[in-house]
């Protein structure tokens, strides 16, 4: 390896150090057919200029600019020009992870920022920073329940994110967790199947509203029936967009409310970096993990800022931490700062206001299709699912070829001829029009 500086006879040393004759009997824990044999098909390496021209190539063959309307979980929200400029600083953008923001006043004080206004959009008591994304801090909300109630039932909503779920169960597996799911029921979680299964053995119930097919779940009475258990405690996933027009998730009282902050400013770039947010009562926050900056004065009564609590693997022992995430989202933070800054609360309602408003007259327009209809009645956000009269997956291929991207099939979840829309306030009305014109002509023709 030429970036290795290890001599021949170095490699020898530790070998015999180790115990084995070569590098290879350090594998034999893995199965032969995993082990690469034959040297790897690698061109030869390339300039800059050269690289800079293969990748400008490859990236070329992205469709960057296709009339799209996916989302399930991840949305195309305008972006201030402003954001980019602000967080391309070189103070802010750099490679390095602060691992040590305490020698930072600066960084700290945009963490601080953040959780303020993560905390002003759901209501809650307290915020940290420093999650993967909506689906890992869901996971770490449900490890939050258990940990203060020390009850090992997570009562989780069939409609969350299917993504979401995978995760929770890849984070909760072998630790005793019982995870029992409630089914949907016409596009909402079954109230009556919830109320069966939350006992006295519970420690949360997860909710997502809105939930993955779009729709406004009942958050109310969710609530009421968490709470009749003992000690449970009730998660809210939200869409921090949504929360500029819906119900603070403190209204209901929500105990934990976590969701995925890509919204907030970020970029879609391909499927990530993406940006969990964790926020809670302040009875928990000895239970959160990631990170919770604080503001104090310092010894000349200066305004300064602190990590107050820092239960990560990093800082305390590796049994009593909190959460092994080993990073932070530090910049993804920033960005949803900037982003909340320049909107402020009028222009996130603006934002939230044109979603719903161009969601609804695309379902409605959809609908008058023949062979379309809604394939839910429950009131519904900025995203939909319609029934289609033929199979999801030939029209999306046909549209394609239109350079649109028309939704989701819901196939691969389990829902035959549906296709999941998403709108935000991006679509202009000749957007939303050229779908549906094509979904008549391609489904007529």
């Amino acid at each position: 390896m030429p970036y290795i500086s290890n001599t021949d006879i170095e490699r020898k040393k530790m070998l015999a150090e180790i115990g084995v004759k070569n590098s290879k009997e350090l594998l034999t824990g893995i199965l032969g057919k995993f082990q690469l044999e034959d040297p790897i098909n690698l061109d030869e390496a390339y300039s800059e200029m050269e690289i800079t021209n293969k990748i400008s190539e490859l990236a070329a063959k992205n469709k960057a600019n296709a009339n799209s309307f996916l989302g399930g979980g991840i949305y195309n929200h305008f972006i201030p020009a402003a954001v980019d400029h602000i967080i391309l600083r070189p103070e802010f953008h750099t490679a390095y992870t602060p691992y040590q923001a305490e020698v930072s006043q600066g960084t700290l004080q945009y963490i601080y920022e953040y959780q303020t206004m993560i905390c002003d959009l759901t209501g809650m008591d307290i915020s940290n920073a420093g999650m993967y994304d909506g689906a890992s801090a869901a996971a770490e909300a449900i490890l939050m329940a258990v940990r203060k109630t020390k009850k090992y039932k997570a009562v989780i909503a069939g409609t969350i994110n299917p993504l979401y779920l995978k995760v929770i169960k890849t984070y909760t597996e072998d630790i005793g967790i019982e995870l029992v799911i409630i089914p949907q029921k016409n596009g909402l979680i079954d109230l009556d199947e919830l109320k069966a299964n939350v006992d006295d053995k519970t420690g949360c119930v997860l909710l997502q509203t809105p939930n993955f097919f779009g729709n406004i779940e009942d958050a109310f009475a969710v609530e009421e029936i968490t709470h009749s258990a003992k000690k449970a405690l009730f998660i809210v996933a939200a869409d921090p967009i949504s929360l500029a027009l819906l119900n603070a998730p403190s209204e209901y009282n929500a105990d934990i409310v976590v969701g995925e902050g890509q919204a907030l400013g970020n970029a879609m770039n391909y499927g990530g970096p993406l940006l969990g947010f964790l926020a809670a009562t302040s009875k928990l926050a000895r239970t959160m993990p990631g990170r919770i900056v604080g503001a104090t004065l310092d010894a000349d009564g200066n305004r300064s800022y602190c990590l107050t609590l820092q239960a990560r693997e990093q800082h305390i022992r590796r049994a009593k931490a909190t959460s092994n995430i080993c990073s932070n989202e530090a910049l993804c933070n920033l960005t949803a700062a900037v982003y909340m800054c320049l909107m402020g609360k009028e222009g996130l309602k603006e934002v939230a206001d044109y979603s719903v408003t161009k969601a609804h007259y695309l379902a409605e327009e959809i609908s008058k299709l023949d062979g379309f209809s809604m394939a839910f009645d429950a009131p519904f956000f900025k995203e939909f699912i319609v029934k289609t009269p033929i199979p999801a997956s030939k029209i999306i291929a046909k549209l394609e070829d239109r350079n649109i991207f028309p939704g989701i099939d819901m196939k691969k979840f389990g829902y035959d001829n549906m296709l999941m829309i998403a709108v935000t306030e991006k679509k202009r009305k000749c957007d939303l029009d050229e779908l549906i014109n094509s979904l008549r002509e391609v489904t007529n023709g």
